[in-house]
């Protein structure tokens, strides 16, 4: 997935504190998804996956910031957001 956003990153000609940014928190996602899948307790998963989500969030506001919302980009992050919903309510 981070290298799908560092594509997209360099196609969309984000470039310094916004790609870095982008960059960081998509790490953040899949970091934190990896982590929440490891934990024991639906607790501990679900709060990995809203730190995900947070993250998610601030990918799109990177985006927007970049007058971005209505790219390719954009409709895969609502997708994902609308997965990472999801995943977070019937986390078991």
């Amino acid at each position: 997935m981070t290298e799908g956003i560092k594509f997209f990153c360099q196609k969309l000609g984000l470039k310094g504190d916004a790609r870095n940014q982008l960059d960081r928190a998509s790490r953040s996602i899949a970091l934190n998804l990896a982590e929440g899948s490891g934990k024991r307790t639906i607790k501990d998963k679900k709060k990995f996956y809203q730190i995900s989500l947070g993250s998610l969030r601030e990918c799109q506001a990177v985006l927007i910031l970049e007058n971005l919302k209505n790219s390719r980009i954009w409709i895969i992050s609502d997708k994902l957001g609308g997965s990472l919903y999801r995943l977070i309510q019937n986390a078991r």
